[in-house]
C-alpha cells in the first residue's frame, strides 16, 4: 500500500515518518501501518477453515492434564533431588510451566477452551487460583483489553501513556514501568492497582473494572484466590518457608516475568512503529492489527502458541492448537498488515533484548491526535535521575 496524507488529526504520526523517509529514499515501497487496511474483518474470518472454530473439550482438557502432571513430576523430583544444582533448573521449567497452565486459565476466559461456561469457569477457576490469579477478576479486565486493544485511553493492559501523564508519574510508577527489569514483576501489582492513570482493584466487586451483575463472579474469584493464599501459608507452616520458597514462590516470580514480557512484546517493541488509535480512527480490526507475533523456540509448544498473538486478538473464540493453522490462511489476506515474527533460538533470548530497547525509547504517545506512535523521551537520564531524587526525598 502507498501510503497518502490526509491531514487529519494525526497527532505524533510524524515519530514515524523517519522511518517511512529512509523507505522512499532506498526505492522501496511506502506503507504505513497507520492508515485503514483495505480488507475487512469479515474477508479474514472468510479465509480460516471452518474447522478451526471447533473447540474439543477433551483436547483442552487433555492439555490442562499434561501439565497438571508435569507440574506434580517437577516439584516430586526437585523435592526428591534436593540439590543446589537441580532447583535453579527447576525453578525455571516449573514457573514456565505455571505460566502455561496460565494460558489454558486464559483460553477458558475467552471461552475458547469449551463451548460450555460452566466448564470454562470452573477448569478457570481450578488453574488461575493455583497461580494466584483472581480468574473471573482478571477475565472481565481481559475482555476490556481485548474489547478496546490499540486504543489509548481505553485498552486495558500496557496501553501508552500519554507525554502529560508520562511527565506527571510518581517516581515508583515511573521505574516500575521503564526500568529494566522491574516491568517485569508488574503483574501481581497491576492485579491490585491497575495500570497508570486507571483505578479499580481486581480482587474487589465494588471496583471501576466491574458491572453490578458481575459483582457475584468476581467475589467467587477472590474467595477462591483467598482459600488458595491460605492453603499455601498452611502447606509452608508444614513444609516450611525455605521448601516452599523453592517449590512456589520463586516459580510464581519466574511464572509472573513470563507473563509482563509476553504480554508486552505482544504490543511494543516491533522494529517498525505502529500505531495506537482514538476516536473514530480506531475501529477493532485496526486495533487489533498493531498486535505482533513472537517465537519462542522450544516455548512454542510448552505454553500453548500464544506468541501467534494477531489471531487470537482478530477471533479470541479459536482454540490455541488451531491458531498456527488460522494464521496461515489469514496471511494472504493481511498482507503487510502481519508481520513475521523473528526466529528464535531453542530459547528465546532475543526477546530480553528488544524488551530492554523498548523500555528505553517507547515511553509515552502525543496528548492530542487520532493516530498516534508512541515516542522517545530525550532527556530520559535526566528523567531517571529526576525521579530517582523524588524517591530519596520521599
Amino acid at each position: 500500500m502507498v501510503r497518502k496524507e490526509t491531514g487529519k488529526n494525526i497527532g505524533s504520526r510524524g515519530a514515524g515518518r523517519g522511518e517511512w523517509r529512509g523507505q522512499k529514499e532506498r526505492g522501496e515501497e511506502v506503507f504505513d501501518p497507520g492508515m485503514r487496511p483495505p480488507f475487512s474483518i469479515g474477508e479474514i474470518r472468510a479465509a480460516i477453515p471452518s474447522h478451526c472454530w471447533v473447540k474439543s473439550p477433551w483436547r483442552s482438557v487433555s492439555y490442562v492434564l499434561r501439565d497438571a502432571a508435569t507440574v506434580a513430576g517437577l516439584a516430586a523430583a526437585a523435592a526428591y533431588l534436593d540439590s543446589g544444582v537441580v532447583w535453579p533448573l527447576y525453578w525455571f521449567a516449573q514457573g514456565t510451566m505455571f505460566w502455561a497452565i496460565f494460558v489454558l486459565g486464559h483460553d477458558c476466559g475467552h471461552g475458547s477452551f469449551s463451548d460450555s461456561k460452566t466448564v470454562n469457569s470452573v477448569v478457570g477457576h481450578l488453574l488461575h487460583s493455583f497461580i494466584l490469579v483472581p480468574y473471573h477478576g482478571w477475565r472481565i479486565s481481559h475482555r476490556t483489553h481485548h474489547q478496546n486493544h490499540g486504543h489509548v485511553e481505553n485498552d486495558e493492559s500496557w496501553h501508552p501513556l500519554t507525554e502529560k501523564m508520562y511527565r506527571r508519574l510518581e517516581s515508583s510508577t515511573w521505574k516500575l514501568r521503564f526500568t529494566f527489569p522491574f516491568p517485569m514483576f508488574a503483574f501481581p501489582i497491576y492485579l491490585l492497582y491497575r495500570s497508570p492513570g486507571k483505578t479499580g482493584s481486581h480482587f474487589s466487586p465494588y471496583s471501576d473494572l466491574f458491572a453490578p451483575h458481575e459483582r457475584v463472579a468476581v467475589a467467587t474469584s477472590t474467595l477462591c484466590w483467598t482459600a488458595m493464599a491460605l492453603l499455601l501459608a498452611g502447606t509452608m507452616w508444614v513444609l516450611g518457608p525455605v521448601t516452599m520458597i523453592n517449590l512456589y514462590w520463586i516459580p510464581y516470580f519466574i511464572f509472573v516475568t513470563w507473563l509482563d514480557l509476553v504480554t508486552y512484546l505482544h504490543h511494543h517493541g516491533h522494529e517498525q512503529k505502529l500505531p495506537w488509535y482514538r476516536g473514530k480512527e480506531w475501529s477493532y480490526l485496526r486495533g487489533a492489527l498493531t498486535t505482533v507475533d513472537r517465537d519462542y523456540g522450544w516455548i512454542n509448544d510448552i505454553h500453548h502458541d500464544i506468541g501467534t498473538h494477531v489471531i487470537h486478538h482478530l477471533f479470541p473464540q479459536i482454540p490455541h492448537y488451531n491458531l498456527r493453522e488460522a494464521t496461515e490462511a489469514a496471511r494472504p489476506v493481511l498482507g503487510k498488515y502481519y508481520r513475521e515474527p523473528k526466529k528464535s533460538g531453542p530459547l528465546p533470548f532475543h526477546l530480553l533484548r528488544i524488551f530492554a530497547s523498548s523500555l528505553q525509547k517507547d515511553h509515552f504517545v502525543s496528548d492530542t491526535g487520532d493516530v498516534v506512535y508512541y515516542q522517545t523521551d530525550p532527556g530520559i537520564r535526566s528523567t531517571r535521575e529526576k525521579k530517582a531524587g523524588e524517591a530519596k526525598s520521599c
